[in-house]
């Protein structure tokens, strides 16, 4: 019998690729910038051609909306993927120098007895 693959499991065939370059599977925000592209050219096109009834500029027009959404998209992905990848790292360095100088006289947290000067 062949096994069911659980939703959220990891295909163990062949990757699917864009146009035999662009592995959707793999890449962060490729998969939702290709389909709000193609919902994005939808609506540009079929908006178009119920205003103009023009159908060769309709689709020129779909074509430049698939563009766009899909680059604003990725643009937007990219850059909150890039963002969240800085906030880990800046919390694995923090919670590797808290292992670090935890319980040393260089642990920040650690409370350091005010000196008496004598008068």
């Amino acid at each position: 019998m062949a096994s069911t693959l659980e939703p959220g499991e990891p295909a163990k065939g062949k990757p699917f690729k864009l146009l035999g370059i662009l592995d959707v599977e793999n890449i962060p925000c490729a998969r939702d910038s290709i389909l709000y592209g193609s919902l994005g050219s939808v609506v540009a096109g079929l908006g178009h051609f119920l205003l103009t009834s023009r159908i060769r500029r309709s689709c020129d027009i779909g074509v430049g909306g698939f563009i766009l959404v899909t680059l604003g998209c990725w643009f937007h992905c990219r850059y909150n993927y890039a963002k969240l990848r800085i906030q880990e790292r800046i919390a694995r360095d923090g919670i590797k120098n808290k292992i670090l100088y935890e319980s040393t006289h260089l642990d920040p947290e650690r409370k350091q007895s005010p000196s008496k000067s004598s008068s």
